[in-house]
């Protein structure tokens, strides 16, 4: 402790100076006074800088412990996404697009997309979810917006994953589509408001007839939604598998 520290230097400094005393009385050192002090002096000096070295290695950041720590994400984490369709398997890109990658594994191991639904289909475009509960009613408990991954080289191919957002480029929080078609025109192309893209994170290893599945269902309208599948399509539960 920083205090004890204190305490015990003056000690033994107070210590010091009496038997230094005593052994000029007893011995009768042929030393002058100002030999003396400055012996005396130069003591104490050599204790201060002992404190301030030990004050600066108290201040030294300490490695972090392992106790209780999330253990460090994969490089290419595997999504297990369990449906009312069947089963599909992600494998997710987190060297080209790690904010976008950790934002997702945060919803999954939260628990967040479990019971939602695929609240819109389109055919021959995508099927989105990840931010609508079976009633039609959005989610709550989001997380922050994250800046956009798009322009990292990753496109919109069939079978991938890519953030859903608004108008705005950097507004992506939970939702996602997965691609069922080669979707060019969703791609990056200038960091500009019409130019930015949709920012692709993973795609499908296995599974991706459920996608097609999904995209057979009939759609129609509610609460001045379109696109919204008649049959409910639900994430039963999404699962970090690596």
């Amino acid at each position: 402790m920083v205090a004890e520290g204190y305490k015990f230097r003056y000690h033994a400094v107070f210590v010091f100076y009496k038997r230094f005393i005593n052994m000029t009385n007893v011995v009768k050192l042929r030393m002058k006074p100002s030999q003396l002090l400055i012996a005396f002096v130069s003591f104490f000096i050599f204790l201060s800088g002992c404190n301030a070295q030990e004050s600066k290695a108290a201040e030294k950041p300490t490695e972090p412990t392992t106790s209780g720590e999330k253990k460090k994400m994969s490089a290419n984490p595997v999504i297990k996404i369990e449906t009312s369709k069947g089963t599909m398997m992600l494998e997710l890109d987190a060297e080209k697009a790690p904010n976008t990658v950790a934002n997702f594994v945060a919803y999954v191991e939260d628990g967040f997309y479990d019971g939602l639904i695929f609240h819109r289909v389109m055919p021959g475009f995508m099927v989105q979810g990840g931010g609508m509960n079976p009633d039609m009613s959005e989610k709550g408990n989001k997380k922050a917006p994250i800046k956009n991954e798009a322009n990292n080289g990753l496109k919109n191919d069939r079978g991938t994953i890519a953030m859903a957002r608004t108008g705005d480029p950097h507004s992506a929080s939970s939702q996602f589509f997965l691609n069922l078609k080669d979707n060019d025109f969703l791609n990056f192309t200038s960091e500009s408001q019409a130019g930015w893209g949709y920012a692709v994170f993973g795609k499908i290893t296995d599974g991706i007839e459920v996608i097609d599945e999904i995209a057979k269902v009939k759609t129609g309208n509610h609460g001045g939604h379109g696109d919204v599948p008649l049959e409910a399509v639900t994430i039963t539960k999404m699962s970090v598998v690596k």
